[in-house]
């Protein structure tokens, strides 16, 4: 895996979730079970875990399984968001978080993987964020390659299905980029708000 600046993707994702209305956060998102608010509690955490997964700073935060509880936001979310998405960005462009063995959501893996992991995170929450609330989204390219790389990889995992991730979305061969990595992450995407989650 390639090392990635996250910096141009956290921005992105802290743009989209400033404009998240008030009104929204009990509203519905591509993710199953996951209202905004959850949506948004749940980058919040992985921001956080995987900043400590890249400093090597192991315990609480990268120990916990993300499906272990529904996240959700605090009344000072809109200041802590961007604030953890900043802290995140800056701990992976130290080229150590992208070597040896670190941990994130109670699992052992290299920092290479874990570096592509939070990658596509960021470009497949920042698609749910946009798609939400009715919101332009042109991922960084690099995160959306890194992403991809992790999605195809993810694909032929046999425990597919669990968590987040659901069977593969099939698409046309002329898909864009950023709907392929959509499809493969188990997302449809042609979703709308008013679809079931």
């Amino acid at each position: 895996m390639t090392m990635v600046d996250l910096g141009p993707q956290t921005r992105i994702l802290a743009r989209l979730a400033e404009s998240v209305p008030d009104g929204l956060l009990s509203g519905p998102t591509p993710c199953p079970d996951l209202a905004m608010r959850h949506l948004l509690g749940h980058l919040l955490g992985l921001s956080v875990a995987f900043r400590d997964a890249a400093r090597k700073d192991l315990g609480a935060t990268t120990d916990t399984s993300p499906g272990s509880a529904v996240p959700d936001i605090g009344p000072g979310w809109r200041a802590e968001l961007p604030k953890a998405l900043d802290e995140l960005a800056e701990a992976w462009r130290d080229p150590a978080a992208w070597t040896g063995l670190t941990r994130a959501g109670g699992v052992d893996l290299p920092g290479a993987i874990a570096g592509a992991v939070v990658a596509d995170e960021l470009v497949i929450h920042g698609w749910d964020l946009a798609r939400a609330t009715g919101q332009d989204y042109a991922p960084d390219p690099a995160a959306l390659d890194s992403a991809q790389v992790f999605l195809h990889a993810a694909a032929d995992d046999p425990n597919r299905g669990n968590g987040l991730f659901g069977p593969v979305v099939r698409l046309p061969e002329d898909a864009s980029p950023l709907d392929r990595a959509v499809g493969l992450s188990g997302r449809d995407p042609k979703w709308r708000p008013n679809m079931p989650g």
